[in-house]
């Protein structure tokens, strides 16, 4: 007994131990959150959500000081309107010299082009990012982001969606768009919306660790984790939201019939079409040719797969269509930079220490 005691007060002096010196070794980090009439809300809501939770995660640690210190700034302080019609209470006016924060972060929403075609904003948050260690965009906050300058020569994404106009508009950036997000120096950039938490999140773990950042997860009911090179949208909502006619009906017959062999001369038929004006009317409406387009429907499939089944590699490989595993591998590789094992492998062990 008297040994379990002891052995007790030497695991709560070693807890008092690390828990001083994490104190010691952090400070508390100012976060300034960018938004304006039009914002979407949980551009800003749902980062300054992860932020504060992870105070309390912080705190039941024993932390004496807060982690995050979040303030809402605007081109005026005061109530800014969002997207959804509720209003926000910016803390603080852009223009305002006092300010400085450890990380900026920019939100994004419908008001953003509204935003950007004032340069007196665009000059202030470039002048508060100067200041900042590190730099964030959520959603289509990536637009401020580039029409400060700040994302040329740089990797970035936004909004799937509205990836093709950030690449047309501002031809200096590298636009990436399939990761939920990007972090490229001390740049980082978000897709749309929820992906801003995920980013939060990853935030969090970069300053105070893995296990502080699975339990702000846990707290907020995110059902993983994700990895930043994660796709951010499904094909299968790809070829819902295609516009009405031939293609469409090609890509919806896709879906039902990726384990099969398919071929671009049978997808040309099933257009009613020939060839070279299938392939041509199908990269007109979809971005990809049609070969790309299968490819990507299977790896989607198969993360899928890979995500909520025991099935075996070969057997997702099977079921996906790409008929064997090696082939799969190289369009993982190609297409998310990880091998299938390698996926699965990051969403079990987050679920595990979840």
């Amino acid at each position: 007994m008297a040994q379990n005691e002891g052995l007790l007060s030497l695991c709560q002096l070693y807890f008092c131990r690390i828990t001083r010196a994490m104190n010691s070794n952090h400070h508390t980090k100012k976060i300034g959150i960018v938004v304006f009439n039009g914002c979407q809300i949980l551009d800003c809501t749902g980062p300054a959500a992860v932020f504060g939770d992870a105070n309390v995660q912080l705190r039941d640690m024993g932390f004496d000081h807060p982690g995050y210190d979040i303030k809402l700034i605007a081109p005026s302080s005061g109530p800014v309107r969002t997207n959804c019609g509720v209003a926000l209470m910016a803390d603080h006016a852009l223009a305002s010299q006092r300010l400085e924060f450890d990380t900026l972060i920019c939100a994004g929403g419908s008001g953003v082009h509204d935003f950007i075609a004032n340069p007196p904003d665009v000059l202030a948050v470039r002048r508060l990012a100067r200041k900042a260690q590190r730099i964030v965009s959520v959603c289509t906050g990536t637009f401020i982001l580039a029409e400060t300058g700040l994302l040329d020569g740089r990797r970035a994404v936004t909004h799937w969606a509205h990836c093709q106009r950030l690449a047309t508009n501002y031809p200096q950036i590298k636009v990436e768009p399939d990761p939920i997000f990007i972090k490229d120096g001390d740049v980082y950039t978000s897709a749309g919306v929820t992906a801003g938490m995920d980013l939060a999140l990853a935030i969090v773990e970069e300053d105070y660790g893995r296990d502080i950042a699975l339990a702000v997860a846990r707290g907020l009911v995110m059902f993983v984790k994700r990895p930043g090179t994660q796709a951010q949208f499904s094909k299968h909502l790809a070829a819902q939201m295609a516009p009405v006619g031939n293609i469409r009906d090609v890509q919806m017959w896709l879906l039902d019939n990726l384990s099969d062999t398919i071929s671009v001369d049978e997808m040309a038929d099933k257009a009613a079409m020939s060839l070279r004006t299938f392939n041509r009317q199908f990269k007109s409406e979809t971005g990809m040719t049609p070969a790309r387009y299968v490819t990507e429907c299977r790896v989607d499939v198969a993360r899928r797969l890979l995500e909520e089944s025991p099935l075996s590699i070969k057997a997702v490989a099977e079921k996906s269509g790409f008929g064997d595993e090696e082939r799969m591998r190289r369009a993982f590789r190609r297409h998310l930079g990880v091998s299938p094992d390698g996926y699965r492998n990051l969403f079990a062990n987050s679920r595990n220490a979840a």
